[in-house]
């Protein structure tokens, strides 16, 4: 059976291991692998990044070595930008673009200004608690645990500088199709996620879906929906290019 690769990039603060359990529910031709980041998770000793595309570069050149074409990018806000970062990497390192880049729950890279006014200083732990509390996912408890928010607000401090400090730059647009998901009650503005499409000269698609910025977990089987239906005509073509 031709295996399609799905590379999924966690949002500010998590660890790769927030999508393990869509493992159980792709079908077996869509392999999901959980990219992890430095300073979290298995990787929690390596120092975290600031800067967007030596971190993009460093995680393509990390997984070039094992990565078997066709593979595809998701990633959900932060991990949107690190994506579509990726994918460009991935280019310049001579590698072949991805089948498709799923961008979830963010402003495209060029229509940030407002999106990420205030991220690119540093934030105390006391903005980064309000920050965790107004997207309404993490709980009070686990916002008045100090053991865990020491762990949890020096990864969360980076990641928001990552975005914060992100600037786009001129660079031939990818080729591969792009397709985006938004919460309607997320604060990307349609105007914003619409930007995405001038990230590649390929298709371009926008799925809404109800639920605010942590969406994709509200309403998880449709978002696994959306990446498979939309990955199943890649497979299919992959699989009889295998068979000719």
């Amino acid at each position: 059976m031709t295996q399609l690769t799905l590379l999924c990039l966690p949002y500010s603060g998590a660890s790769a291991m927030v999508y393990s359990r869509w493992r159980r529910k792709l079908p077996e031709w869509l392999k999901l692998q959980p990219v992890e980041l430095p300073g979290r998770g298995a990787r929690f000793g390596e120092p975290l990044h600031t800067d967007m595309r030596r971190l993009a570069l460093q995680l393509a050149q990390e997984q070039k070595a094992t990565l078997k074409a066709p593979y595809a990018l998701f990633g959900h806000s932060l991990g949107a930008l690190l994506a579509c970062e990726m994918a460009h990497a991935f280019r310049s390192l001579g590698c072949p673009e991805p089948v498709a880049l799923f961008a979830s729950g963010t402003a495209a890279p060029t229509m940030r200004a407002d999106y990420d006014q205030g991220f690119a200083d540093p934030k105390t732990d006391a903005e980064l608690i309000e920050q965790l509390r107004t997207l309404n996912g993490t709980s009070e408890e686990v916002l008045a645990n100090e053991e865990l928010m020491s762990l949890t607000l020096p990864i969360l401090r980076a990641d928001f500088l990552l975005c914060g400090r992100f600037t786009p730059i001129q660079r031939p647009r990818l080729k591969c199709p792009v397709h985006v998901l938004g919460g309607k009650a997320d604060r990307a503005t349609t105007e914003q996620l619409i930007g995405w499409s001038k990230e590649t000269h390929g298709s371009f698609s926008v799925d809404m879906l109800a639920g605010g910025h942590f969406f994709i977990h509200e309403h998880e089987a449709k978002v696994l929906r959306v990446i498979k239906d939309q990955l199943d005509v890649h497979h299919r073509r992959h699989a009889m290019a295998a068979t000719a």
